[in-house]
């Protein structure tokens, strides 16, 4: 089958990007299904994979991907055949219980991400946990694949972790990644009021189209005196990011008394120096947030298939054309998902 595969770990990784037409076509086992697939999306976790993860086994060459969309072609034993046919779309977060620690993610339990312990939907085909797709009907896969991970990710930062309430104001810092997009339309679909900051005019611009109430050129200033400013120097209620160092003590220094900031990544390193006075002073909370679960997915795809929620798709590019798409998201060029067409060459 045809497939994009990351032949070997490096930085950059455009270049060791590949379209095969040989690879090994996936069997549904017990609980699986393989599913046909019609658009792909590809995140910072597939630069990440490439790049060489640590405690990663990773071999190459390896197919990466942990959104997906397509139709159900197979399934394995325990598997209702009526599942054949449906157009389903793919939490790529499998819960593994056999792995359980106290205290992890969720409930006890550690999870394994399609894509990235395991072969991903960047392929004609990929197969996952039957209970880990849900049916989405006649959703356009473009929309759907580009949906997927990024407003699960968001979802569960802003309304499970941060416990986002209609009405308050949330700082989303690095607008134009697909996760960062999501934030800012979860938010706007509570009724917040949504600052963005971008060292991008454009994505700035693209964001303000989008319902952002205000937005904030990252000079590589202390932007937070621009936050309180627009706040009437109170303030915000939640940040949401994932940039991580180099920005952690703007986003500390805009929250609000008792403000939330949510982090699900560390983009620009991990090792960000905090201000644990202001902190327990103001009596202000860091929470860190991972996927999550499929209830969480239950919830926010629903929005989808209403017409509440809509991804930004930022470019489709056939699968052919692999090694431009991992380079456009290299470079930081786009302001929301790029995506993978498998219904075309």
């Amino acid at each position: 089958m045809n497939a994009i595969v990351t032949t070997r770990r490096g930085n950059p990784v455009a270049p060791n990007v590949s379209f095969i037409v040989d690879a090994v076509d996936p069997v549904a086992g017990p609980g699986e299904a393989v599913v046909r697939t019609e658009a792909s999306a590809l995140n910072h976790l597939d630069l990440w994979v490439a790049r060489g993860l640590p405690g990663v086994d990773t071999v190459y060459p390896f197919i990466g991907g942990s959104d997906g969309c397509g139709i159900v072609e197979s399934v394995g034993s325990g598997v209702d055949p009526a599942w054949i046919g449906q157009r389903v779309l793919l939490n790529a977060a499998v819960v593994q219980p056999h792995r359980s620690v106290p205290g992890s993610w969720p409930a006890g339990e550690d999870i394994s991400m399609i894509g990235e312990h395991t072969p991903g939907a960047n392929a004609a085909r990929f197969k996952a946990p039957i209970c880990n797709v849900l049916e989405v009907g006649d959703t356009d896969p473009i929309e759907a694949a580009a949906f997927g991970l990024t407003h699960l990710t968001a979802w569960r930062m802003l309304v499970t972790r941060a416990r986002l309430q209609a009405g308050q104001t949330v700082l989303v810092p690095g607008i134009g990644g697909g996760v960062a997009m999501a934030c800012l339309s979860i938010a706007r679909h509570f009724g917040c009021t949504v600052i963005v900051t971008s060292r991008h005019r454009a994505k700035l611009d693209r964001a303000l189209e989008l319902g952002a109430n205000h937005a904030i050129l990252d000079d590589g200033s202390d932007w937070s005196k621009q936050v309180r400013a627009v706040t009437g120097r109170r303030g915000v209620d939640i940040v949401a990011e994932s940039v991580g160092k180099s920005i952690h003590m703007a986003c500390i220094k805009s929250l609000a008394r008792g403000g939330t900031l949510v982090t699900c990544g560390c983009t620009t390193g991990a090792d960000a120096t905090t201000d644990l006075a202001r902190l327990f002073w103001n009596q202000q909370s860091i929470i860190g947030s991972t996927m999550g679960s499929m209830d969480e997915f239950r919830a926010v795809v629903s929005l989808l298939r209403s017409g509440a929620l809509r991804p930004v798709v930022d470019a489709v590019f056939a699968p052919s054309q692999a090694q431009a798409a991992f380079a456009r998201l290299e470079a930081g060029d786009q302001c929301g998902k790029v995506v993978i067409d498998w219904r075309v060459g």
